[in-house]
């Protein structure tokens, strides 16, 4: 059998499976993420290690399919900063800068105390500290919509907060990767942040003065998928200037221009094609790969303790910390715990975070596979939670004059 075809049976084994327990997750009111991540290890050298089947020779699938779960990588950031709403966050600025702020600095602040104490490095530290500081909302806002409290003040709140505190990730990480650029003196670090400005302010003038019309221009084109194809190429573009220009990662120029492409009129456009590029392929095989390199067998004694550990730290910090800034918001001791425990699941921006410290060197195996480990327990235990936190205590009521649907109230604060 060819390299291609080899290829070719790969892909089909992971995106039927990706798909399949991506279902099977949703049934039991988890994400799909949970079920693709589970049947990445499962697929893995933990259990069936479909990479060494034995009609599978060639030694390069595994660079193939890591490559092209990187292009999922930043179609899955850019979706991100596509879906941002600036006049939807002001509504609730305050309350979500002060929990966000406290939610992330808490538990990114304990990873890395966790990790010192355990013998890791300042900078294997760190990335712990990251990954444990972005939530994933997605899995609160489906429990609240359930529970018909998606429009209450906690319910709107927690919208914000988490959006918040992915950028606020996202600016946390970008500076760290600033200060590994290998910058040692004061001029030399000074010299790496002025490129990263540079960066964010020319990717910012383009975006708002340059992007808009030519997307206009672009959508008159006598040409098949203009915009989308538009799209794609200044997200890549945005992706390399990051790294070469900024020196951040890639993914914060993808999410910048998604930022800018959420500005224009063709925004509905792009986000339903680049949608279903983005989730029929690349980003199922983006999460599949990070199962695949997780190894169960590994696993030692110290790295169950490190699980157990960063999930206590994931759970408690968020809960606390941001807890801790609505409380400081005027809300009551109760929608405090509820908006903190809305924060508790971790998800994409924790895995990537956690896949480029492993790819480049800066973390262990064993630090990832612990990562992975407290995203599947954090998505498994937020439900719970979080219908016991709403169902504990009397809820502020939903407005009774709304106008758009609670989907659309979702979608527009993620």
């Amino acid at each position: 059998m060819s390299d291609f075809l080899q290829f070719a049976v790969i892909l089909v084994i992971i995106l039927v499976a990706a798909k399949l327990f991506g279902y099977l997750s949703t049934l039991i009111h988890q994400p799909a993420v949970f079920g693709e991540l589970l049947i990445g290890v499962l697929l893995g050298p933990s259990l069936l290690n479909i990479t060494h089947l034995p009609f599978i020779t060639s030694s390069i699938l595994p660079d193939f399919i890591s490559e092209l779960g990187e292009i999922g990588v930043l179609l899955l950031m850019f979706l991100a900063g596509l879906e941002l709403h600036f006049n939807d966050l002001a509504k609730n600025t305050r309350i979500a800068t002060r929990a966000s702020i406290l939610g992330v600095a808490l538990p990114v602040g304990l990873g890395f105390g966790l990790g010192k104490l355990t013998g890791m490095s300042t900078i294997q530290g760190l990335f712990l500290g990251l990954s444990l500081g972005a939530t994933s909302v997605s899995i609160s806002a489906q429990v609240l919509l359930e529970l018909k409290m998606i429009r209450s003040k906690v319910g709107l709140a927690l919208l914000g907060t988490a959006v918040f505190d992915d950028i606020l990730v996202l600016l946390l990480f970008s500076g760290f990767l600033v200060f590994l650029s290998g910058a040692s003196s004061f001029v030399g670090i000074l010299l790496v942040f002025g490129k990263m400005m540079l960066f964010l302010a020319l990717s910012a003038a383009f975006g708002i003065w340059a992007l808009p019309p030519l997307t206009r221009w672009t959508s008159h084109l006598p040409i098949s998928q203009s915009v989308p194809t538009l799209a794609l190429v200044v997200l890549l573009i945005y992706g390399l200037a990051a790294e070469l220009l900024g020196g951040m990662a890639a993914i914060t120029g993808t999410f910048i221009a998604g930022l800018m492409f959420a500005r224009t009129p063709e925004k509905g456009i792009i986000e339903s094609n680049l949608h279903s590029l983005a989730y029929a392929f690349f980003v199922p095989i983006f999460f599949v790969g990070i199962g695949l390199g997780v190894n169960l067998h590994a696993l030692t004694l110290n790295t169950i303790w490190i699980i157990l550990g960063i999930t206590v730290i994931a759970i408690a910090g968020k809960i606390i910390g941001a807890g801790t800034g609505a409380k400081l918001s005027r809300f009551s001791w109760h929608e405090a715990f509820q908006l903190g425990t809305g924060m508790v699941s971790r998800g994409e921006v924790s895995l990537i975070i956690a896949k480029l410290g492993l790819d480049s060197g800066y973390i262990t195996s064993q630090i990832f596979s612990a990562v992975i480990a407290m995203v599947l327990i954090t998505s498994l235990v937020t439900p719970p939670l979080l219908r016991a936190a709403f169902k504990s205590g009397e809820n502020i009521k939903p407005p009774p004059l709304v106008q758009k649907s609670d989907s659309d109230l979702i979608k527009e604060n993620l």
